[in-house]
C-alpha cells in the first residue's frame, strides 16, 4: 500500500507533456504567426478554430497590454513593420492570384511511330497540383503507364502512354477547376529522320 501511494506521488511530480496548438496556414505556434508571411489568414483561421486563443492574443485588451509596454518610439516601428507586413503578404496573394489565372496547361499529343501517340501535359505545378500524384492518378484512370518526366525548357511535364487528350481536357477543366480559357491542346508530330 505504501508503495502505490510512493508512485502515485512520483507520478505527479514528473512534468506532465503539454498540448501545443499549430496554426493551420503557416504551422508556426499562434503566437509566432505575427513573423510568418501569412498573419493574415493565419488570424483568420485562428478566429474560426480556436476562438478562445484568438481572443487571448488579438483582444483590444491583449493588443493595448502588449502596445502599453513599449516606448512611443517603438510603438510607431511596430504599427509602421505591421502595416509593411499586411501590404507584402496582402502583395503576394495578388501576384500569386494572377500568375494562377494567367498560367496556361498545355496537352499535346505526340506522335511516337505510325499510330502510337503519348499525351504531354505541362503547366499544372502552376495551379498548385503534385504532377507525381496527377500521373499516378491518371495512370490508374486511363489504366495506362504515366510518368513525370523533365522537358529540355527545365520544367516538369505528366507524360500518358497513348491518346487520351480529350479525356485529360475534361478532367482539368472538372475535376481540377482550371478555366477551359486556360487550357490549350496542341497536337504536334514526330518528324521523320531523313
Amino acid at each position: 500500500m505504501a508503495s502505490d501511494i510512493g508512485a502515485a506521488e512520483s507520478a505527479l511530480s514528473e512534468p506532465q507533456a503539454r498540448h501545443v496548438v499549430y496554426c493551420g496556414v503557416c504551422t508556426l505556434p499562434p503566437e509566432y504567426c505575427e513573423f510568418g508571411g501569412t498573419a493574415k489568414k493565419c488570424k483568420e483561421w485562428l478566429e474560426t478554430n480556436h476562438p478562445d486563443l484568438h481572443e487571448k492574443l488579438y483582444s483590444e485588451e491583449a493588443v493595448a497590454a502588449t502596445l502599453s509596454t513599449l516606448s512611443l518610439e517603438a510603438q510607431k516601428r511596430a504599427a509602421k513593420d505591421s502595416q509593411k507586413k499586411e501590404a507584402k503578404a496582402a502583395a503576394a496573394e495578388a501576384k500569386a492570384a494572377e500568375t494562377k489565372a494567367q498560367a496556361q496547361i498545355l496537352i499535346k499529343r505526340v506522335e511516337r511511330n505510325k499510330r502510337k501517340y503519348v499525351t504531354a501535359v505541362s503547366g499544372l505545378e502552376a495551379h498548385g497540383m503534385d504532377l507525381k500524384k496527377v500521373a499516378k492518378e491518371w495512370g490508374k484512370k486511363f489504366a495506362t503507364g504515366s510518368s513525370v518526366t523533365k522537358t529540355a525548357s527545365g520544367g516538369e511535364e505528366v507524360v500518358v502512354q497513348g491518346d487520351n487528350s480529350d479525356e485529360i481536357f475534361d478532367w482539368v477543366v472538372d475535376v481540377a477547376g482550371v478555366p477551359e480559357a486556360n487550357v490549350d491542346c496542341i497536337e504536334d508530330k514526330k518528324k521523320k529522320a531523313t
